[in-house]
Formats: C-alpha cells, structure tokens, sequence
C-alpha cells in the first residue's frame, strides 16, 4: 500500500474549498456562546462538591463556576488532589488560596506558587518553603515574569 495521495486538481481545489475556517480569539465565543450558568448549575456543583469521589470534587474545584462558600470547603478537603486543583484555579478567592499557603502537601503548594494570582505575600512565603520544589516553581514563575 501506497502512502501518496493520487488527487486530482478538481478534488484538491474542492479539499481547498471545504477546509474548515480557522476563528480568532474574539470569533469563537461568538461562534460557539457557552451557556449561561443557572442556580440549576450552581445546585448540581454543591451536590457533585459532596461527592464520595475525589475527581468528581477535582472537577468541581476546577470549575469557574463553584461558589466561594465550596471552594472554601473543597480547600480543606482531606484528598491532596481536590486541594491542588482549588490551589491552580485562577477563580478562587484570594483568601481562600492565601489557606493553602502552609498545606501539608508540597504539589499543593507547587501548584499554589504557579499560580498568577496568588497574592505577593503568599509567593515571598512559599520562596522560604521547606520543599526545593516548590522553592524551585517561586524561582521559575518570577523568571518568566521578569522575561
């Protein structure tokens, strides 16, 4: 079996013709509007928040959406995964990420030093942290904000 196309100018011209439109960052949203959020939505993350699941708690840390009142919860939450991902989601509250600052878990804290609105104060704590890891992640977001 060949790998070489045997097209014809006609099919190449028609391939042309149908490729699919690349949309700009202003183009897409308008393309493709993502749903309004509803107190319906907003119920069913307090539900999925309770879950016995730790990647349904994730998701739901992950999610823009969650109330501050949860993600203030699910930034206790016992499983170090559901903490990470309320320490990297640039929604959450500033005090509530200001809470996982001293958290047991060294991932916790690496993703909370990645994250670029955690405030001042919390990154000049984490650049003194036990971890080299998370010392080392203080290290490489202020190169690249100094680039």
């Amino acid at each position: 079996m060949s790998c070489i196309r045997f097209n014809t100018p006609a099919q190449r011209q028609a391939m042309r013709d149908h490729r699919p439109v690349m949309l700009d960052a202003e183009a897409l949203p308008k393309a493709h509007p993502t749903p309004p959020v509803t107190a319906s939505k907003i119920a069913r993350l307090r539900v999925l928040a309770r879950s016995e699941s730790a990647k349904i708690r994730e998701s739901v840390a992950s999610n823009h959406h969650t109330p501050v009142d949860v993600f203030a919860a699910l930034a206790r939450d016992p499983d170090a995964g559901v903490r990470s991902c309320i320490a990297r989601n640039e929604h959450v509250p500033v005090d509530v990420l200001r809470s996982l600052a001293s958290d047991e878990s060294e991932v916790v804290r690496g993703f909370l030093a990645v994250n670029f609105v955690v405030p001042i104060d919390v990154v000049r704590s984490l650049a003194d942290d036990e971890s080299d890891i998370v010392r080392g992640l203080v290290n490489w977001k202020n190169a690249l904000a100094d680039a």
